[in-house]
């Protein structure tokens, strides 16, 4: 398996399906780099030489945000949404869809299994 800015990619599939192992990188990306490196896009992955991998990590280094990076880079972004209060950063505090969806019925995945609250009980009238 090689091994690209600190992700193992699958030897068996081709080169721009295993690129989109890396977090941060999609189809589209994955098309652009390798055009830009000048390798064919249906090579498998376990058939690079070790210049044209330098390459494409090269590329990857110089152009993009991926990985590790790209997950503190988000992180620090929903902090500084929480840190300013505004309502988005409300929402996410809260555990909330931000986007602007319906939460009366929906939203499960978000705010995580029912919470069951009990339901008012009948005042019981005394006849006497």
């Amino acid at each position: 398996m090689p091994r690209i800015v600190g992700t193992d990619i699958p030897n068996e599939k081709i080169i721009w399906i295993s690129l989109t192992y890396i977090p941060g990188i999609g189809r589209y990306t994955s098309r652009q780099i390798l055009k830009e490196a000048g390798i064919q896009e249906d090579t498998k992955a376990g058939k690079l030489s070790e210049d044209e991998l330098s390459r494409i990590t090269q590329i990857i280094d110089r152009n993009y945000i991926v990985g590790g990076q790209l997950r503190r880079q988000v992180a620090q972004n929903i902090a500084r949404l929480r840190d300013i209060n505004c309502y988005r950063g409300i929402r996410h505090r809260r555990g909330l869809p931000v986007r602007g969806q319906h939460t009366q019925s929906n939203a499960r995945t978000r705010k995580g299994p029912r919470k069951t609250v009990a339901g008012k009980k009948g005042v019981k009238e005394k006849h006497g």
